[in-house]
């Protein structure tokens, strides 16, 4: 393991501390919204800002790279995501921190864009899977650990948002100083919505619905926990419970999809997702027991996403795996715009409560849209040829690195040598390649 990071620290180091800065705007933007008493649903419009300049940002991501090369092209973004922090304390109005988001949004996923196709670059087929699985834990636990900084300073002042600006700031270093040659970039296509939306309705059902719900938890979730009486402390040990409870229970749930129906662990995740959002709610008025509950539903709702892409995964041919997956990718996207905005309207027309509400009727209805969909092909078991994969919503680069691309593509892994002799012997002794058809009697 240590040959494989080593090779690749200057990319996970950058990766991790601009999800670090990152990770404390979002949590920060929330809180200190509601100390300038922003009404909840004028929040959801700012905070969709961001997944609307993340969702623009992939159109433009590949493009820049492609014309300036992959440094230059991180070093124009992150000095804009740096001034974008801090302009948000310069300009303190719903409108500019709308505009600003969306412009954060847009820049930090062509710089995830980079570091996302140097890693697999970097990565041989073989290795990955365990690439992808390093990044995504580079990917949580930053985030996680991010939540914790919201300690170090006043959401009502000025040295949290320095903070965030330096960490974006300091991720240039390792990037900007590695020797790593700067790779080529590839565009992975999408398929068509509607053909997807034929071969499995379910995963474009559960990438839409779960974009929605975790939409609504990262624009919301922290301005819902201030509101139930949290301090800022409070506030930032709620987010990093959800995060890892998210980040735990992906293996365990997806191991067991891979040796189940997944529409039936999709039913199950949703309603216990469901379940815990209201068990959250009650333990909202019972103290620390809301952190506890936050980490369970954090855990459950985590897991829709990367079941909704194996479902697909178990129905496309190999050859179009990563494109549908980056179908996905782009509705869940969709969805993560849409869903701040839409929970930041029922918190204004009812209380924070209303985000609670807004996530259990996410999840009820991929529950109840699943089960109508396997009452009706119960003679169509799921065949699980794929496997999970735990993930969160990144750029459509990082599907490339994807544990089983090189079984998915053509393009495999070569045998190793004793493998090639064996097969060269086989094929010496029947007389004929172990591709060819076998001859009938």
């Amino acid at each position: 393991m240590l040959r494989l990071i080593v090779p690749i620290t200057a990319l996970l180091l950058g990766a991790s501390l601009l999800l670090l800065g990152s990770g404390l705007l979002n949590t920060l933007l929330a809180i200190r919204g509601g100390l300038e008493a922003y009404p909840d649903d004028t929040m959801g419009l700012i905070m969709s800002g961001y997944f609307v300049g993340f969702f623009v940002g992939t159109f433009i991501a590949l493009p820049l790279i492609q014309r300036v090369g992959h440094i230059r092209a991180f070093t124009c973004c992150a000095a804009l995501a740096s001034c974008s922090v801090l302009l948000h304390v310069l300009f303190v109005s719903p409108l500019s921190w709308l505009l600003l988001r969306i412009m954060t949004g847009a820049a930090l996923v062509i710089l995830y864009t980079v570091i996302e196709s140097w890693l697999n670059s970097q990565a041989t087929g073989a290795q990955r899977g365990r690439v992808f699985a390093v990044y995504m834990v580079v990917n949580l636990g930053s985030l996680a650990i991010a939540q914790q900084f919201i300690r170090f300073g006043s959401p009502s002042g000025f040295i949290l948002f320095a903070i965030s600006a330096m960490l974006i700031t300091i991720s240039l270093m390792p990037i900007a100083l590695t020797r790593m040659n700067q790779p080529e970039i590839t565009v992975v296509p999408r398929l068509k919505i509607s053909a997807i939306a034929k071969s499995s309705p379910v995963a474009v059902a559960g990438s839409l619905l779960s974009g929605l719900a975790m939409g609504g938890f990262w624009g919301l979730s922290a301005i819902y926990a201030s509101a139930i009486g949290l301090t800022s402390s409070g506030v930032a040990t709620f987010m990093s419970c959800a995060i890892l409870g998210g980040a735990l229970f992906q293996y365990p749930l997806g191991r067991y999809s891979d040796t189940h129906d997944r529409r039936r662990v999709i039913i199950a995740v949703t309603a216990l997702a469901a379940v815990s959002a209201c068990l959250m709610w009650v333990a909202s008025y019972f103290g620390n027991w809301v952190f506890l509950m936050a980490a369970v539903y954090g855990g459950f709702a985590f897991c829709v996403y990367p079941v909704s892409v194996a479902i697909l995964m178990d129905k496309l041919e190999h050859e179009n795996i990563l494109s549908g997956a980056s179908t996905l990718l782009f509705i869940h996207g969709i969805g993560a715009a849409l869903g701040p905005a839409l929970a930041g309207q029922g918190m204004a027309l009812f209380d924070q409560h209303a985000l609670v509400g807004y996530f259990v009727i996410m999840q009820l209805a991929l529950c109840l849209f699943t089960a109508r969909h396997l009452a009706e092909n119960k003679i169509q078991p799921e065949d699980n040829s794929a496997h999970f994969v735990a993930m969160v919503r990144t750029t459509p680069t990082v599907l490339e690195m994807l544990p089983d691309e090189e079984s998915w593509l053509e393009d495999a892994v070569p045998q190793n040598p004793e493998a090639q002799a064996s097969q060269s012997e086989e094929e010496s002794l029947t007389g004929r390649s172990s591709h060819e058809e076998p001859r009938s009697e």
